[in-house]
């Protein structure tokens, strides 16, 4: 089987112009997911091309995208709001093929995605890789509150050993959240690797995990 073409692309918004990949299925999609980078990487980075080829073999069409900051080379991500704004340009532009997307991403990508949803922007449901539930090392410091006001299902894809997400802090904040669900990676640290077990066998089970959620939640 070939793998669907990568589509290149821009988005317009309030700041400027930032980059984008599609991954679309050769037949129509079933669904469109949009998957944010984290602080350290672009959009190319290895598990988001990978989990976009996958899904997309799945029916899936998924979209990668930079945040201002990556798009302009720089290391620093940049505040809050102005990571909202993109995303949410982002998100208005895919919805307008595909009303009510899924959204989500990795680390920050993903938190950034449930803020732009807490605060109104309609989606089918969220996908986190990794959620940086708090700082690593400071457990205590819980980035859970605006999760609450959430009505869309979550699905949180966290590995066992990931220090941005404590075991019992992530167990406690999901059973708090009605529509949340949680996918445990084994032995997976932030960035999903774990040891004695491809990548590829990981980004096959997460991707595993996006679909069946993906499926329970479209016609």
């Amino acid at each position: 089987m070939h793998a669907p073409a990568v589509l290149d692309t821009t988005f317009a918004w309030e700041g400027g112009r930032v980059s984008g990949a599609w991954h679309r299925p050769e037949a129509a999609p079933r669904a469109a997911l949009l998957l944010a980078h984290g602080a350290g990487h672009g959009m190319d980075t290895r598990l988001l091309v990978d989990i976009g080829e996958a899904l997309a073999e799945r029916g899936i069409a998924v979209l990668r995208f930079n945040f201002p900051y990556t798009e302009e080379g720089r290391q620093r991500p940049d505040p809050q709001p102005r990571l909202e704004a993109c995303y949410r340009a982002v998100a208005e532009a895919v919805a307008s093929e595909f009303p009510q997307p899924f959204l989500g991403g990795k680390s920050m990508g993903g938190r950034i995605a449930s803020h732009i949803v807490a605060g109104g922007f309609p989606a089918a449901g969220l996908v986190f890789l990794g959620y940086p539930l708090h700082p690593t090392g400071q457990p205590e410091r819980i980035r859970d509150a605006h999760l609450r006001h959430i009505d869309a299902p979550m699905l949180f894809l966290q590995g066992s050993r990931d220090p941005f997400a404590m075991p019992d802090r992530l167990h406690r904040t999901v059973a708090a959240l009605p529509f949340a669900t949680l996918r445990e990676i084994p032995d997976g640290d932030h960035s999903f690797k774990v040891k004695g077990r491809s990548p590829a066998e990981v980004t096959k089970e997460l991707a595993d995990a996006i679909d069946e959620f993906v499926a329970a939640r479209t016609p």
